[in-house]
């Protein structure tokens, strides 16, 4: 009887401190990369509605698009928010990353800009023009010079174009590839460049006011928020789901962003 009553005494302790140590790791903020402006911006409304529902969050930023995917396979974070579908595809395939979608968040419908000139068809012979270096932004890019009409692209070349599928290019554009982040600094070395919109606002540009054009609003760039594939259906991301995808964070960005960045869902 004994040896029955303290085996099942050290049983009820085990039990209790894994109880224990499960409600710990409930506590514990979910740590969500994001990228310097509207996302931070966003994720800081987006915590607070969160809480409401009992879950912290801790933000962690970043100045870059490499990192975050990086930080989230390595479990150094639990989710982010910044980047669209087709750029995390690439990176999957690139780097065999084991993330996936969860919900669709914003659209940052893409600006082009220039000190130089104020329309697209102003740009010179030889003009030099910012785009993205990584390959899906840059294949956007593309496409948008497409639709304006300054070059046209080879059948198929689709979201990974990139200047080596330009048939035609009346002005003789310049391409010159840059990490997405630096473009905004580098306008004033360029004629024309196309800045993604968080990295736009957060150098002190209007999209509405400052773009000479822009990105149709129909897109499939709409950003996501990702997690580690075998997060995906752990009780956190639903609510996660729910805190971004409510109406005050809805309202939120119509009030804030005024136009230059979209609900997506």
């Amino acid at each position: 009887m004994n040896k029955r009553f303290l085996l099942r005494s050290v049983l009820a302790v085990s039990a209790a401190s894994l109880l224990a140590q499960g409600a710990l790791a409930q506590d514990k903020p979910l740590k969500i990369g994001v990228t310097a402006g509207p996302h931070a911006q966003i994720m800081e409304q987006v915590k607070k509605v969160a809480e409401k529902d009992g879950l912290k969050i801790q933000i962690v930023e970043f100045s870059d698009y490499v990192q975050p995917n990086a930080a989230l396979s390595s479990g150094d974070l639990d989710a982010n928010s910044y980047q669209h579908k087709p750029y995390l595809d690439a990176q999957v395939k690139d780097r065999g990353y084991k993330i996936v979608q969860v919900a669709y968040t914003v659209n940052f419908p893409i600006g082009l800009y220039s000190k130089k000139v104020k329309k697209l068809e102003d740009l010179k012979e030889g003009a030099r023009f910012g785009i993205p270096n990584d390959p899906t932004n840059g294949g956007r890019v593309l496409l948008v010079l497409q639709d304006k009409g300054l070059i046209k692209l080879k059948d198929g070349a689709g979201l990974k174009a990139t200047p080596l599928d330009v048939t035609s290019n009346p002005k003789k554009l310049k391409f010159v590839e840059l990490d997405a982040a630096q473009l905004a600094r580098s306008l004033d070395d360029l004629d024309a460049a196309a800045i993604n919109t968080n990295f736009a606002l957060s150098a002190g540009l209007n999209p509405a006011k400052d773009a000479i054009a822009q990105e149709s609003a129909k897109s499939p760039y709409v950003n996501i928020l990702a997690v580690r594939e075998a997060d995906k259906d752990k009780p956190w991301v639903p609510k996660l789901v729910k805190a971004y995808q409510s109406e005050e964070i809805r309202t939120f960005i119509q009030t804030e962003f005024k136009g230059s960045v979209l609900a997506g869902w």
